[in-house]
């Protein structure tokens, strides 16, 4: 594209100053500038930031009466669930893997910048005896349900694993499960995708370059999950595949219990199109949002949104009235994800004020020390409202929840924090299995071994350990994997 070309559209768009530095740029940098403002639809991009500043501008005025917390009948905790019907939910889970219709959203777009790390987030150690990363935690966890939906079938069946990345994470991701080999997992059944990115502006709507070559921009968000599914043809794999049911979650939860058999049993039973796992809240100002309804659509509320009042009401049996807290942690049917990314266009655009680093009108570069202008992102919640059938299912926080997002000077949702919550976990049970474990014993289980518990016994049970760090594995693994010892 020509110079007057492009300036040509740019100005019908109110964003020529984004070629003002074309006269010193050299080939190669026009290059790169022209296909960067080629992909963007100028008319879109314009509507969508002054469709993002409408929304900010709309004060949710939520009276208490128009929020409702998720009723009964759409709302079942594990906690409150028979063994039966938990293994009832767990056997449909089963057949439906081992017929192939399960697979896993990974949503792994996150650079760890928070954590200090400069990698994907899913390469993160958080120190554990075995020093795997979450990537390698969650692999080994679908070859493990992999193998018990086989076991308790008879059938051998694949979960696909779409993992999406952004634009700084997809290399390095593919490249680390490449030289990993995909973690025992097939190749063919790990499909890496991209999520989009937006531009980011300053409060006019202007575009910020942040080289002169190179516009500012920043990925849309976990909700952009949908429109990348379309765009990059996962949609067609999925439907390729005979895949029906989806579960997403985030990297970042060292406890998720991927393509949970009995999550995927409960919404497979209960016909649902989107669900999602919650934990309760620990206190009324916990700072989580909450999934509830409002004006009759299922939302997640958050909590900044909640009144003091709606916060801390509370049910006749004493528990909190809107108790479901957001994890991240979604069932979707693909029936549904396919009429969702149809119309993702009109989900609400989410606006962050924020330090953009960007070039200035005498062509240098700044970085500002206040907020200067928007990034705007897309929530994966933000569908829920869509649902004709929306459930949920209340999870044990100790048993299925503890993020990774900070660094260990945060002393909250850190490595120290994940590390300590899946030690904690793997001694319950080590107990419930027999064995003999004081709360000062490392014992980390393999998730080859042990995908919740069970499978334990034959080894632990009247076990007392005493060996700390110490790393229980599964005889298919192999000794060279950096551990403390066998067992």
């Amino acid at each position: 594209m020509s110079y007057e070309s492009l300036k040509e559209r740019l100005t019908a768009h109110g964003q020529e100053h984004l070629v003002k530095y074309w006269p010193e740029l050299s080939e190669n940098e026009r290059e790169q500038l022209a296909a960067e403002i080629g992909k963007l639809d100028m008319a879109e991009i314009n509507a969508l930031f002054y469709r993002a500043m409408e929304s900010t501008k709309v004060i949710l005025e939520k009276s208490d009466d128009d929020l409702k917390p998720i009723p009964q009948s759409h709302y079942e905790s594990v906690s409150g669930l028979s063994e039966d019907k938990i293994e009832e939910y767990e056997s449909i889970g089963f057949k439906e893997i081992a017929d192939g219709k399960v697979g896993v959203l990974l949503l792994a777009g996150g650079q760890a910048t928070r954590l200090g790390f400069g990698h994907p987030k899913g390469m993160y150690n958080v120190g554990l005896p075995s020093k795997k990363t979450l990537f390698q935690i969650q692999a080994e966890r679908i070859v493990r349900v992999q193998n018990m939906a086989a076991e308790s079938t008879g059938k051998e069946g694949k979960i696909t694993w779409y993992i999406m990345t952004s634009e700084h994470t997809m290399g390095p991701t593919a490249e680390y499960f490449k030289s990993h080999s995909f973690f025992g997992l097939n190749q063919e059944d790990v499909v890496f995708f991209e999520q989009g990115t937006l531009p980011c502006f300053d409060f006019d709507g202007k575009i910020f370059l942040d080289e002169k070559y190179h516009l500012s921009s920043a990925p849309d968000g976990n909700g952009g999950l949908y429109r990348a599914l379309k765009n990059q043809g996962v949609l067609e794999d999925i439907k390729r595949r005979g895949v029906q049911h989806l579960h997403a979650h985030s990297v970042d939860n060292i406890l998720i219990k991927v393509a949970d058999p009995v999550f995927i049993g409960y919404c497979k039973s209960k016909n649902a199109d989107c669900a999602a796992k919650v934990v309760r809240k620990s206190t009324p100002s916990e700072p989580v949002g909450v999934v509830c309804r409002v004006n009759g659509h299922y939302k997640v509320v958050e909590y900044s949104e909640l009144t003091d009042e709606a916060a801390e009401r509370r049910n006749p049996d004493g528990r909190l009235t809107f108790c479901a807290g957001n994890i991240c942690n979604h069932y979707f049917s693909s029936d549904f994800l396919t009429k969702i990314c149809d119309y993702e266009t009109k989900l609400k655009l989410h606006v962050a004020k924020k330090k953009i680093p960007y070039v200035d009108c005498d062509g240098i570069r700044q970085k500002p020390s206040e907020p200067n202008g928007i990034k705007m992102e897309k929530f994966i919640f933000d569908v829920f409202e869509f649902a004709e059938k929306f459930i949920c299912l209340e999870v044990a926080r100790d048993v299925e929840f503890s993020a990774l997002k900070n660094a260990d000077a945060a002393k909250k949702d850190c490595p120290s924090t994940a590390r300590e919550d899946l030690l904690r976990l793997h001694r319950k049970y080590i107990r419930e299995a027999g064995g003999v474990i004081a709360d000062n014993i490392d014992v980390e289980i393999s998730p080859l071994l042990s995908y919740g518990g069970e499978n334990l016994e034959d080894l632990v049970k009247n076990e007392v350990f005493t060996i700390t760090p110490f790393h229980l594995k599964s005889i298919y693994e192999s000794a060279t994997n950096g551990v403390n010892g066998n067992h």
